[in-house]
């Protein structure tokens, strides 16, 4: 059996040093070859596990037949933002996790493919022409990411005047501040998709903060959008609440990530540094912890990941977390920080750790971290970057009238998005908490069908 076709990619000794993308894309040979690999299948099992089921066998026969246009046709009806989703899908859990090609090898490189058709639609500066005759109603959506972007795509083609509003200078929410320029490249990638949506009519308001600038009540009541939907998604960090965790130097993963991202404070000549030590530890295991550590070694750093399991339960992505040994990311697994040093002048020093064990599983069916007594150790570090997860930001929900929130600050929202508040429906992080981009996107997609089966009924 043929093996996948490999990406190329930068060499860790050089991307270490630099933010430029680590993976090259396929050639058009390349793709074609990698696309020739597909069975085609009657009953494709890869188009259920994708959360915006896109015709997943449609596009790739395109690509096998070099018709590259007709299968970026193919991939937009389904997704506003496929060069995004081939970058930072976990494909490997979902489409490629069920592609008959793996049973005994390597199933076929469904994201690589969508990245190669996005971006060759990109660089030949393709345009789907959509014909999308206005229907004369209005809809909010509160926040830029992909939840957002998603439902406003759907909502504009179906004829719908939609306007986001988005509470930092830039759209594109997490796509933007969270995830580094190494992995998702901001004014190739994101921009570009984001101004595509912009040509369907969707409009984009920044620097608009819902709860202070405006309510979610003041939309509907006064400017008269006949329904919101808030994919404004999580971005409260979490911190673990251990001595010294308010010492100088203590980052949360959000905080850091959006000043290299959003504030660009790797580039020398912006005005938005950030102070970085040359030894740092990034505390957890996911994927946002492996942006810090990633981003921390390209500004220089000495980079430690300290995490509470084995490397089995590592939550991040395979490929990141392969990426990260590639380019010298060391690892203190089955490790977690108990307090945080101080110097006489309140800045980092260090970071006590203790050795964990792994017992019994526990609520989330992974075996439960025990510590084990006596096996202190200090890791030397001036910067410390907590990256332990992330809730919403209570501010919509409290300044929103009968909305109801479950104990973990998420809006309560039912399969189609739809919440408590009449009118108002929600998606994404907010009411799953931190997940994934294509299942916010999914989200969005579903929301904007609930919407418009809503304004229709009122309306009939």
């Amino acid at each position: 059996m043929d093996k996948r076709i490999k990406m190329t990619e930068q060499d860790p000794n050089v991307r270490k040093n630099n933010f430029f993308e680590v993976s090259l894309g396929y050639t058009e040979d390349e793709a074609v070859e990698e696309a020739k690999r597909c069975l085609n299948c009657k009953n494709p099992r890869c188009v259920p596990k994708c959360p915006v089921a896109i015709d997943i066998p449609g596009f790739i026969q395109e690509v096998k037949k070099r018709n590259f246009k007709k299968a970026y046709e193919i991939l937009t009806k389904y997704t506003s933002l496929p060069a995004v989703c081939g970058r930072v899908c976990p494909q490997e859990i979902q489409c490629e996790s069920t592609c008959i090609l793996g049973i005994k090898g390597e199933p076929v490189a469904i994201g690589n493919l969508e990245r190669f058709v996005a971006d060759w639609a990109i660089k030949n500066n393709i345009e789907i022409k959509n014909t999308i005759e206005k229907n004369g109603h209005k809809v909010a959506i509160v926040g830029s990411g992909p939840a957002g972007l998603a439902c406003a795509g759907d909502l504009s083609k179906m004829g719908y005047d939609v306007t986001i509003f988005e509470a930092l200078q830039e759209a594109g929410g997490v796509l933007t501040y969270g995830i580094p320029e190494f992995r998702l490249p901001k004014d190739k990638i994101v921009k570009t998709e984001i101004n595509k949506l912009k040509k369907l009519g969707v409009k984009i308001e920044t620097d608009v903060i819902i709860g202070r600038t405006i309510t979610i009540d003041e939309l509907i009541e006064e400017e008269k959008f006949e329904a919101v939907f808030i994919g404004s998604g999580a971005g409260l960090p979490r911190f673990m609440n251990i001595p010294g965790e308010n010492t100088k130097g203590v980052f949360s993963a959000n905080e850091f990530l959006t000043r290299t991202n959003l504030m660009k404070a790797y580039l020398e000549d912006y005005e938005t540094p950030i102070k970085v030590g040359k030894r740092v530890v990034v505390v957890g295991g996911g994927n946002v912890a492996m942006d810090a550590a990633r981003t921390a070694l390209r500004l220089g750093s000495e980079v430690h990941i300290v995490y509470r399991r084995s490397e089995k339960e590592l939550p991040a992505r395979e490929a990141e977390v392969h990426h990260a040994k590639e380019e010298g990311i060391q690892f203190h697994l089955l490790t977690n920080p108990v307090e945080i040093l101080a110097d006489e002048n309140d800045w980092v020093k260090g970071v006590k750790c203790i050795k964990m064990e792994l017992g019994e599983p526990d609520e989330s069916g992974r075996r439960r971290p025990i510590e084990i007594k006596g096996s202190e150790y200090i890791i030397d570090a001036e910067t410390v970057i907590m990256a332990i997860g992330t809730t919403p930001n209570p501010l919509i929900t409290s300044t929103t009238k009968d909305i109801e929130i479950n104990k973990k600050q998420c809006i309560v929202a039912d399969e189609d998005g739809k919440t408590t508040k009449d009118k108002v429906f929600a998606g994404g992080d907010i009411v799953t908490g931190a997940a994934t981009v294509i299942l916010a996107m999914g989200s969005g997609k579903k929301a904007a069908k609930a919407i418009d089966k809503m304004i229709r009924k009122n309306n009939s």
